[in-house]
């Protein structure tokens, strides 16, 4: 179970980069008394019975939405694990005539879904592939997917192992997923041209995976981790505990001790950063209570072509969701153009501040 009142506070930043209101948000919170598997006033079961009441009425997408929530912060129980289920229905009856397509690939390891938009049998359109965070599921980001086939991609909605459909663990070589779907999409699309835009914790995956495999051209992310989130014994204990409880699910650590062990291997040193020489853009929140500043100031020591948006937010800066998703977008087609440009003429290291 998860402390109430953090859930709370959590999930209504994390309802606004679903384009939830507060004030749709705050209608429901005080309905819920507790987070206990089973109980009618619990967290799952009263977002699920909202979810349930959007559906019933023919608003699936509204409906998915609340059912994200209600498998917030990670499908750890029952409840939990059915609105995972009613989240992904909910958004296959809404994605049917919107040129939304899906997608399950068999890993080694496990298998994970995919929403599309743009694939065809001709591989001429550069391969997008969009990942959440740790509590993010791949619903949420789905919605855009006909809108960047309109710009000429071949999008591709997943999910950080664990997370949602994703039944892989994640692991410090988790960001092997990203080899794995480029070679899996590729004939479907112009991999060699590939680009993602990984939130948060893919992000920190996405990262690792350009210094290796070079079909990656582009790496577009939201506080991202780096190195001092997965290290520093300082900023540890200020981590809000929702955010270790689903590392501990994620990873299958068995508690917040065993999960620093593992997170020992996840830091991106300085070596590995600087040859990621391909344009990165990184969105900063100001107060953001996950991710240390100091990942910053590595990135820009490092990073050879990186680009810093700063908001005045917390982590994810959700209430600049329209002003954020406008920067990514902005990001990408710049570096889409900068690809085709010679080295000569490309930019260095930039700052903004919003």
């Amino acid at each position: 179970m998860n402390q109430l009142d953090e859930l709370k506070q959590f999930a209504l930043l994390h309802a606004r980069g679903q384009g939830l209101s507060e004030r749709q948000v705050s209608a429901v919170l005080p309905r819920i008394t507790n987070d206990e598997p089973g109980h009618p006033d619990s967290w799952a079961r009263v977002w699920t019975a909202e979810a349930d009441r959007l559906a019933f009425a023919g608003r699936p997408l509204d409906a998915c939405r609340r059912y994200a929530l209600a498998r917030f912060p990670y499908h750890g129980d029952d409840d939990r694990v059915k609105a995972q289920d009613n989240c992904v229905r909910a958004f296959d009856d809404w994605r049917r005539r919107r040129g939304v397509e899906r997608l399950v690939l068999d890993h080694p390891d496990g298998t994970l879904a995919c929403w599309t938009a743009g694939l065809d049998g001709r591989g001429r359109r550069p391969l997008l592939l969009i990942m959440g965070g740790i509590v993010s599921v791949k619903e949420q980001w789905a919605p855009l997917l006909p809108r960047l086939a309109r710009l000429g991609y071949a999008a591709v909605a997943t999910e950080m192992p664990g997370v949602g459909e994703n039944t892989l663990r994640y692991h410090a070589d988790s960001w092997r997923l990203f080899p794995f779907l480029m070679d899996r999409l590729s004939g479907r699309a112009r991999v060699t041209g590939t680009s993602v835009l990984g939130l948060s914790f893919s992000g920190h995956l996405a990262l690792r995976a350009a210094a290796e495999d070079r079909r990656i051209r582009s790496v577009h992310t939201v506080g991202a981790p780096v190195s001092g989130f997965f290290t520093d014994p300082d900023w540890w204990p200020r981590v809000p505990g929702v955010t270790v409880d689903t590392l501990c699910g994620l990873t299958g650590a068995a508690d917040p001790d065993r999960l620093r062990t593992l997170l020992r291997d996840f830091p991106l040193g300085p070596d590995v950063l600087a040859a990621v020489d391909i344009p990165v853009g990184y969105v900063v929140s100001s107060r953001d209570e996950i991710i240390p500043r100091a990942e910053q100031r590595l990135l820009a020591r490092t990073l050879p072509r990186v680009r810093f948006k700063e908001f005045d937010d917390v982590h994810g800066s959700p209430a600049h969701l329209g002003a954020m998703r406008k920067w990514l977008v902005g990001s990408l087609l710049r570096a889409r153009i900068a690809d085709r440009a010679p080295a000569a003429g490309r930019p260095r290291n930039r700052h903004v501040t919003l």
